[in-house]
């Protein structure tokens, strides 16, 4: 059965990792600024900002971000800060593992339906 995460609470860390398309320095600290206003504490490092292409790091970099974020316990969600192209580049790289081991919160939009999907998947499986 599916083991779903417990709700966000005021204080909480989320990370923000880039799964598919780049995200522009400013945007990513306006999008910050408005969890920081609900009252959130937006946890990144500089992958967020990564660039090749039209996407945001090699793929490996990609994963190795929202992997980390995944096994850490101390983030309680996951959000992707732009949707756009290569987040299937992604799937191949991915570990079911992790979500069987801490179920956060995953959110993202647009492109992410392809980590969403093995996400939702993974999550009635496991």
């Amino acid at each position: 059965g599916r083991r779903l995460p417990r709700r966000l609470l005021v204080g909480d860390r989320v990370a923000l990792v880039a799964p598919a398309s780049p995200v522009r320095g400013e945007d990513l600290e306006r999008g910050a600024d408005e969890l920081r206003a609900l009252g959130f504490v937006p946890v990144y490092d500089q992958r967020v900002l990564a660039r090749h292409g039209y996407v945001a790091g090699l793929p490996q970099t990609r994963v190795a971000a929202l992997a980390e974020a995944w096994r850490d316990p101390s983030i309680r969600a996951v959000i992707a800060v732009r949707g756009g192209y290569g987040s299937q580049q992604l799937l191949p790289l991915l570990d079911p593992r992790w979500i069987a081991d801490d179920p956060k919160i995953f959110l993202g939009y647009s492109d992410l339906t392809a980590v969403l999907a093995w996400h939702s998947y993974n999550s009635d499986v496991l």
